[in-house]
């Protein structure tokens, strides 16, 4: 009860922090914002003066900063996230559209990052020092220094454009969660490996490890009885951590492979000066941060072999 009472309380400071700072950041972007919204509505092509300054009537553009924040906190108190600039329709329905292009795009990411990194991570912690150890240190600092946006061009190049083997864009099918959920992964899995490799190694190196196996037990029954659930305590911790770095990964590998999420909308609302739409996108990542801590947190507690004795 005291984690949700301290998550409830971390998601309204959330909420408003969040919006204080979307709304001061859209608002001291240089430019016309009536033309950037013009241009959203109706294209590039076909903006004017007369059509930028029918948008400044219709929307008040250019009035107190103040009054307008204060009215849309008053409307999320509502839960009413307001009306999108560009295209008409409510916040929250296009961004439960979007949201699922991109909860799908990042548990795929996610999975995949289990699959790869902490199978290698407790392998190489098992024989600290050995040949595997040494190769994953190499390997996973490389993939943690490189840019995600660097990863996902590179896995175009090689995968799509040299070996023609996946589309380079796409959305709809199996196959086009491949490249950008593959982007997002090997960053993840490499963290992950190290924080498997780290945990097995101390594990192996408690004393109730070599009590497993005076009494018997094989190193296959000693891992699966007292290495993994205490191995999988860190890698759920830092679950809720990979969260901030998988949005920042999904807002830049949306864009670079075009796929119709949450991010790539948040991309096109920035450019357009869609603030309700803006402020509406990152009010949902950043809840969604606290939703999936709170998660974890209570999961931890469940596994967690020091709070379950």
């Amino acid at each position: 009860m005291k984690t949700l009472i301290s998550r409830g309380i971390q998601a309204v400071m959330v909420a408003v922090l969040i919006g204080s700072a979307t709304f001061a950041m859209m608002r001291s972007l240089p430019g016309d914002a009536a033309y950037r919204i013009a241009a959203g509505r109706y294209g590039y092509d076909n903006v004017n003066t007369a059509a930028a300054d029918a948008v400044r009537e219709e929307l008040a553009l250019g009035g107190p900063a103040l009054p307008a924040f204060l009215s849309w906190l008053g409307d999320l108190a509502r839960l009413d996230f307001g009306t999108s600039l560009v295209t008409g329709n409510p916040v929250i329905a296009e961004i439960g559209h979007q949201l699922g292009a991109s909860l799908a795009l990042a548990a795929v990411a996610v999975l995949l990052s289990l699959l790869i990194g902490p199978p290698l991570g407790i392998l190489a912690g098992l024989r600290p020092g050995g040949v595997l150890d040494r190769a994953l240190l190499i390997v996973s600092t490389g993939l943690k220094a490189a840019p995600q946006f660097l990863m996902a061009l590179i896995l175009i190049l090689v995968l799509s454009v040299q070996l023609k083997l996946l589309p380079a864009a796409g959305h709809g099918e199996a196959r086009h969660f491949i490249l950008p959920a593959l982007a997002l992964a090997l960053g993840l899995a490499a963290v992950n490996a190290r924080i498997a490799r780290d945990a097995m190694a101390r594990v192996g190196a408690m004393p109730y490890y070599a009590f497993a196996r005076w009494k018997g037990l094989s190193r296959r029954q000693t891992l699966m009885r007292h290495g993994l659930r205490n191995v999988s305590v860190p890698l759920l911790t830092y679950l809720g951590l990979q969260f901030v770095t998988l949005v920042e990964g999904v807002v830049v590998v949306e864009a670079v492979f075009g796929w119709p999420g949450i991010g790539h909308a948040l991309v096109h609302a920035i450019f357009s000066r869609d603030v309700p739409m803006v402020q509406g996108t990152a009010l949902v990542l950043g809840l969604s941060f606290v939703v999936i801590n709170a998660v974890i947190d209570l999961v931890t507690q469940r596994i967690d072999p020091r709070r379950a004795a």
